[in-house]
Parts: C-alpha cells; structure tokens; sequence
C-alpha cells in the first residue's frame, strides 16, 4: 500500500515537515495545499 502525507498549510512549518517525512521515507507520496498565492522554499 503507497504511504501518503497531506500538508494543509505551505509556511515554513508545512514545508519542513513535508521534506522531513520525504527524507525518512523517499518513496512516500506528499502533497502540500497552500491558500495563499505565496509557498515557503525555506525548508
């Protein structure tokens, strides 16, 4: 079964724990939704 993690929120915080869960496991499909027309590239 494929693992998949929602972001709700494209800040820093959704950013960093988007890359986090890429980084344990690469294969994991992550999705981030953003409101906003500005996403953070600081993580």
């Amino acid at each position: 079964m494929e693992k998949r993690l929602l972001i709700i929120g494209g800040d820093g915080a959704g950013m960093t724990a988007a890359s986090q869960a890429k980084r344990r496991d690469p294969k994991r499909v992550v999705r981030a939704f953003e409101k906003g027309p500005v996403t953070s590239y600081s993580a």
